[in-house]
């Protein structure tokens, strides 16, 4: 048996260094390593609570609308307050939105190029993936990023910048639209249905979104996505990176009525709720010092010896003992949409990635009846006042998958807080009973050829998460 080391990756958010144990050919074992800490959680400890409106949007520039709604719910819920239904719609298309353009950067820009690499010379589909997709050259590449730009100023009428915005607040949104901006957010999105028919889906989003089976879906030829579809049959890729089996989804987009999609654990076909309680972070393999706790009693102490035990600066967030994966094809498979239903037990590279093609085509659609439901004259916030003691919980679904933020606030001031994101999820290190995490468990059985320092298949598992390593650390 052999080790390898692979990383820093390239084309993911952060630093990522995974090592791996190679026997006969194939993956073993695998470690993946968070190599830096943040400490997002103490620079809050002491602080007003209402600084985490403002701090927390900052540990991600590609989520940070996530945290921002994570953190407005955790004040919310320790205020014992809602957002007004309108305040509610908004944050739910801001935070669409940025979910939107995240999936469809990560399929364009982070995905894809490794389609275009030399070692796929002579593949019947690598000349036109080197067309559309070799770094910053690729006309699919240029055409995402052009229909993203524009889609973005739908956050502009509504949150005022992105990212880092500050409109979303436990009680609702700082800016009303007037009718003439409902329009242009109207029209905005007419522009990015385009922009998917025309390139990404080539037919209609809806179309797409019609698909049940794993049949109907290899019957798609279109676009970019048959495209990759066909590449993904011609490799295989339906066979590699299969994680825990177990997808957790909190539910997407809090609104006055419930939820967009459904929140639950899905296991072997079988949903079940969350008991958010049963939710505890280890640390026995991460540089961090104390033992397992719920986020509420967590501590963030970085272990700066960083002693023989541990392997990552990641904890190592389990549900009921258990790991879990969670990402857009973990929301679709929760939420009980048949073709994400009839992917989750392939549960690999393939199937993760229709499940955010999946989950486009939806946002899509959600959007344009969210932004038809805009009502400029009615109360897009209400009141706020942050309680002297309490605490809260705020669960949101980034596009990485389950983000939930706890906050204990006593004589007015941040006692604890503590985030646990979506590749915190994923990419954990072993807790103390030696469960891998996600990624870790993904990559047993991936291919190494001989001389390969970086092995492709490898790299295809590890962008199939789509990680965000600054996330993961805060």
């Amino acid at each position: 048996m052999t080790d390898l080391i692979v990383g820093p990756f390239n084309r993911v958010e952060g630093d990522l260094e995974v090592r791996l144990k190679i026997e006969n050919g194939v993956v073993a074992a695998a470690y993946a390593n968070s190599p830096l800490f943040r400490g997002f959680e103490m620079m809050l400890t002491g602080a007003d609570p209402r600084d985490a409106l403002t701090l927390t949007p900052r540990i991600c520039g590609i989520c940070s609308i996530s945290q921002s709604a994570a953190a407005a719910h955790a004040l919310a819920d320790a205020a014992g307050t809602k957002m007004t239904a309108q305040g509610a719609l908004a944050a739910a298309i801001l935070h669409g939105v940025e979910n939107l353009a995240d999936h469809v950067t990560h399929f364009n820009l982070f995905f894809m190029p490794d389609f275009a690499r030399s070692c796929y010379e002579g593949r019947a589909w690598h000349g036109a993936m080197v067309e559309r997709f070799t770094a910053a050259k690729g006309a699919s590449q240029h055409a995402a990023l052009e229909a993203r730009a524009r889609l973005f100023h739908i956050t502009g009428i509504l949150g005022g910048k992105w990212p880092h915005t500050l409109a979303i607040q436990p009680a609702g949104v700082t800016r009303i639209p007037d009718a003439a901006e409902k329009v242009r957010i109207v029209s905005v999105l007419r522009s990015f249905r385009r922009y998917l028919e025309g390139r990404l889906f080539g037919a209609p989003v809806e179309a797409f979104a019609a698909l049940s089976t794993a049949s109907d879906l290899e019957g798609w030829a279109a676009g970019d996505v048959g495209l990759f579809l066909k590449a993904s049959a011609d490799l295989g890729l339906e066979a590699f990176g299969r994680g825990p089996g177990r997808f957790l989804s909190f539910g997407a987009y809090p609104l006055a009525e419930g939820r967009a999609t459904r929140a639950g654990l899905w296991v072997d076909g079988a949903l079940s709720d969350i008991d958010s309680g049963q939710i505890v972070e280890h640390v026995a393999q991460s540089w961090m010092l104390g033992g397992p706790a719920h986020p509420f009693d967590g501590a963030t102490r970085p272990d700066e010896d960083m002693g023989d035990a541990g392997y990552s600066w990641c904890k190592a967030p389990r549900l009921g003992g258990a790991t879990c994966e969670v990402g857009a094809l973990a929301r679709q498979a929760v939420d009980g949409h048949p073709l994400a239903l009839a992917l989750a037990g392939e549960g690999g590279v393939r199937a993760r990635i229709v499940g955010r093609l999946l989950e486009i085509a939806r946002t899509q659609v959600l959007l344009e009846e969210w932004a038809r439901a805009l009502d400029p004259g009615a109360k897009f916030m209400g009141d706020f006042e942050v309680p002297k003691t309490g605490r809260g919980m705020g669960l949101v679904e980034a596009a990485r998958g389950s983000l939930g933020h706890w906050v204990v606030i006593e004589d007015g001031r941040i006692a604890n807080y503590q985030i646990v994101a979506p590749t915190t999820w994923n990419f954990s290190p072993r807790d103390a009973e030696g469960q891998p995490g996600p990624l870790e468990a993904a990559l047993v059985g991936a291919p190494v050829a001989e001389g390969e320092d970086v092995p492709v298949t490898v790299q295809h598992i590890v962008r199939s998460f789509d990680p965000c390593m600054v996330c993961t650390v805060h």
